[in-house]
């Protein structure tokens, strides 16, 4: 809606006025918080790009996530249905399927959907949601491995007192503390991302939100913050590492005093895919948020998170 103006301007030395017309445009109310909510979004600039190559690794990504999301799913139902898995050493393996298929659906719909449909837009709202969910499940997994490798510590290493060392008080307590560490990282680290000022151009170089990526965009000095958050990604990391190298060192300690060569094999099969599960998932980890800024590269970061 726009009203004109007539003004009336008069020149020096000159007896003779002339008019000026000018129009202004009149913005509602409704229009200008319209503007402003459509303003506010982030934007993701997606993993993959509309070509025949990005299409095919956009397939085998959906691919793995959705086997992923549908064997932790199985794994959670057969823990739950049958009798004989209703021990410490599974009930933590079905709270890590639970944390796998939580990271899956947390980033997976929303990265497909975008990309099908061409939208990149995020609200605050939802980035919000997506550090939050992205971090608990992710930092709850960090101490979760932690307690599997003290649980196998404990089956190889004392096998005789293993159902008094690892009774299922411990057992819940170490799985609740894990939640609740996860948890209590990423909401510090959700409300503090976004109580910062962003500049206009709110283009995130990734296919989810992410603490450090919203931290580039923000128009304040956040020197403080970027340095207690690498503290609490190295924590969150090292800690628990140590921990599993720790428990493993002395499984390994063990194994080779045993004479027996099944009682080796059966350790190795029992301790070899929670290894392979801990290399993969700390390896990531490890290279994302504890390499040097000055070898940091924003497509490396989105390759290695989608690994």
């Amino acid at each position: 809606m726009s009203r004109s103006y007539e003004v009336k301007l008069r020149l020096l030395d000159d007896e003779s006025p002339f008019l000026l017309h000018f129009s202004v445009d009149r913005i509602t109310p409704e229009e200008i918080m319209e503007k402003r909510n459509t303003n506010s979004d982030f934007i993701l600039l997606r993993l993959f790009k509309h070509t025949g190559p990005h299409l095919f690794l956009f397939m085998v990504v959906l691919t793995m996530a959705m086997a992923s999301f549908m064997g932790n799913a199985i794994m959670l139902l057969l823990i739950y249905w049958d009798p004989w898995l209703h021990t410490p050493m599974y009930f933590l393996l079905s709270q890590l399927s639970l944390m796998d298929v939580m990271l899956v659906a947390t980033i997976v719909p929303k990265m497909a959907a975008d990309y099908l449909t061409g939208k990149k837009s995020i609200s605050p709202a939802g980035c919000g949601l997506q550090i939050f969910f992205y971090l608990t499940v992710g930092g709850g997994e960090c101490f979760l491995l932690a307690a599997m490798s003290s649980d196998r510590y404990v089956a190889v290493y004392h096998p005789l007192r293993y159902p008094v060392l690892m009774s299922w008080q411990l057992c819940l307590r170490m799985t609740l503390g894990s939640w609740f560490l996860g948890a209590a990282d990423g909401l510090m680290q959700a409300a503090a991302t976004l109580s910062l000022p962003f500049c206009s151009t709110c283009e995130i170089n990734h296919f989810f939100c992410e603490a450090p990526m919203l931290v580039h965009l923000a128009c304040a000095d956040t020197s403080v913050f970027k340095n207690v958050m690498y503290i609490c990604c190295v924590l969150m990391l090292l800690v628990p590492f140590s921990l599993i190298l720790n428990s493993y060192s002395f499984i390994l300690f063990a194994v080779l005093q045993m004479h027996s060569r099944e009682a080796r094999k059966k350790t190795f099969a029992t301790c070899s895919s929670h290894l392979a599960v801990v290399g993969l998932f700390y390896g990531a980890s490890i290279f994302i948020y504890m390499r040097p800024k000055s070898y940091r590269s924003a497509s490396h970061d989105k390759v290695m998170s989608a690994f």
